[in-house]
């Protein structure tokens, strides 16, 4: 590990490692990078030095479980939604932590909007954009509405989304 941690006060050392030990990865991020920025800390460095924390605490660290990809769960959260569900789509997204992930997303109609359904991490039995699909095409077809992955093979998250699809521009 590199030698920020040493430069973190005890409080923030004792903060970081609660949030790890939680899997609160993010929270455990922004400490680092706000306590330490002044010293020419970088947001990638923070990531860093969180990341080496979970390799330290790693066999106790309260691992956040997978976000289900049954039917029955998805539906139960698209129901949970605000607005009528008109299709289903599969997104890339990434960061330097976790690299490629796919987001499951609901799109709404009556109010226009999307909710959050799922988060597709790399799995060992299938890569995350086979298993986002899988279940992405599984829920459409048990809600009866379009299922949308613009980029199934390759990493885009500036692919057109199924509200560009759908509704051309006039």
């Amino acid at each position: 590990m590199s030698g920020w941690w040493a430069c973190l006060e005890e409080r923030t050392r004792r903060e970081v490692d609660a949030d790890v030990l939680r899997d609160r990865r993010l929270p455990a991020v922004r400490s680092v990078h706000d306590a330490l920025r002044p010293l020419g800390l970088g947001l990638a460095e923070a990531e860093r030095v969180v990341h080496a924390r979970y390799e330290a605490l790693a066999d106790q660290v309260r691992r956040t479980p997978p976000d289900p990809l049954d039917v029955p769960s998805l539906a139960a959260r698209a129901a949970a939604l605000p607005g009528r569900v008109a299709a289903i789509e599969a997104l890339w997204d990434g960061d330097t932590v976790h690299d490629w992930f796919v987001l499951l997303i609901a799109v709404l109609e009556d109010p226009d909007g999307e909710g959050h359904l799922a988060t597709v991490h790399h799995r060992r039995d299938a890569s995350p954009a086979r298993a986002a699909a899988e279940a992405g095409r599984a829920l459409a077809g048990h809600l009866g509405v379009p299922f949308h992955f613009p980029s199934p093979s390759v990493p885009d998250d500036q692919a057109p989304r199924w509200r560009a699809v759908a509704r051309p521009a006039e």
